[in-house]
Parts: structure tokens; sequence; C-alpha cells
């Protein structure tokens, strides 16, 4: 029995985000929020487990993130940090801080105004430093999805290879993702930390030989673990060192992996 786990952003998707830096207002889409979170310890990501289009930007844009999230009782995980956190503790961290859902609108129609063609939006979220208890960045990324991805999936079927995916993305966005390439919804993991995705191939190990593709720092723990671990380069992203060391395979295409004695 085998199993393939795929990360969603950046491996099965090309990923498109929408990065502000509260402190100076500017508006990027060439920084990769994993990296912004991995250059200081205290930072988090937080991702908002809601639909933008139908709940963040038809929000009041003058009110705090904070009163928005206490308020609306808005469901939030953390995706990605080097310590755990729980919720109770971001929530204290940020009950002062000043940030706006207009901050988290402007990503969002930063996103949608550049028409990528953006198949799946894998939502809305932020840093926040919980040493200074500021809100630093907000964040919206959508994705398209890599041509080869649909081939990919239908021969690893073919070969009866079980597919999952382990992401920190939102739930919603990757149940549609499940539906579009056609797994079951239970094959779903969301909302993974970088210990999480770890535990998920721990426990897929018990009845697959398990294969983890992923392509960021926040899947080195689970490209470990994985009896085999692949690192693809698709994205076009910059890839820090200590994850190409994690990995036993490099690939520049998903459809590569096909490739690889499993």
């Amino acid at each position: 029995m085998k199993a393939v786990v795929f990360d969603n952003s950046g491996t099965l998707i090309k990923r498109y985000r929408a990065l502000k830096d509260l402190r100076s207002g500017s508006i990027c889409d060439n920084v990769n929020s994993i990296e912004v979170v991995d250059d200081d310890i205290n930072r988090a990501l937080v991702v908002l487990q809601t639909d933008p289009s139908k709940c963040i930007m038809k929000a009041r844009p003058d009110q705090t993130i904070y009163n928005f999230l206490k308020k609306n009782d808005i469901k939030f995980d953390v995706s990605y940090s080097d310590v755990d956190i729980n919720k109770e503790e971001l929530l204290n961290a940020i009950k002062h801080d000043n940030s706006l859902i207009s901050d988290l609108q402007d990503t969002y129609k930063t996103v949608m105004d550049k028409q990528y063609n953006v198949h799946i939006c894998s939502g809305s979220g932020f840093i926040v430093n919980m040493k200074k208890g500021e809100v630093e960045f907000t964040i919206t990324a959508g994705g398209k999805i890599f041509k080869e991805v649909p081939e990919v999936i239908s021969e690893l079927k073919n070969r009866n290879i079980n597919v999952y995916v382990a992401s920190g993305d939102r739930k919603a966005s990757l149940e549609q993702l499940a539906d579009y390439i056609n797994i079951p919804i239970e094959n779903i993991f969301d909302t993974a930390s970088s210990r999480r995705k770890k535990e998920i191939i721990k426990e897929l190990k018990e009845n697959y030989k398990v294969m983890m593709v992923g392509n960021s720092s926040n899947d080195i723990l689970a490209l470990q673990e994985a009896d085999i671990g692949v690192l693809t380069l698709q994205q076009g992203d910059t890839t820090p060192d200590k994850v190409f060391k994690a990995a036993e395979y490099v690939i520049n295409n998903i459809s590569e992996i096909l490739n690889i004695d499993f």
C-alpha cells in the first residue's frame, strides 16, 4: 500500500499572493509569507477560516482585526510558527493592535485586480509578532492549478496509490481543490502546521509507504518523516538550503514524481 501526500500552495497550485507591510503600507506580490515568518522567531502566520469574498470584503473596513474576530466569532488557525501558539494566546496578543479590516481588504483587492485567473482562493490572514503584540502583515493568497496536476493525480490512482493533501490553507479552499482533482474530502488535511504535517505522515506510515511532496520550509518536518521526501521547484520561489537538505529528490515539474521509484 502506497500514498502520496501533497502540499497545496506552490506544489499543486501556482500560488499568487499579496502581502501588505503595515509599517510602510506597501503591498507586494513577490514575497514568500513562510520566509517572512522565518525572519523572526516571534512571528506566526494566521489563516482565517472564511471566504474573503463573502465575509471580509463585506465587513466594515474601519474596525480592527481583533474586534472583527471577536465580535463575529471568526474561526482561525495558526498555520505556521516556530512555537506552539493557542488561539486564546493569539487573541490576547493582538487585543490592543490597531490593524484594520481594510488592511485585509487591500490584499484581497490586489490579488483580484491582478486578474491571475485564480482557480482557488486559498484565503486571507495575517502575520503577527507575538512578542510585540502587533499584526505586522496582512495577506491574501490564491492560485491556479498547475496544468499537469490532473494527469498526475489520475496516473497515481491508476497505480493504486492513495492521494492526500496536507496544507496550511483553509478548509473550504481545500475542499474545493479535492473536488477539482477528484479525491475524497476525507483525504484533505487543512490548516496543517509543520508539526501537524509530520504527524499526518507518521500516522499514514502505519498503513502505507508514504511519499511527501512539498515546496517550502513548512514542509521540512513532513519531508524528513516520509519514506520519500520530494521537493518541487515549480513555483519558482527562492528555496532555502534547509528545504533542499530535507528532501531526497528535487523536481522542477510535478509530473516528474511519476518517474521516481516508489
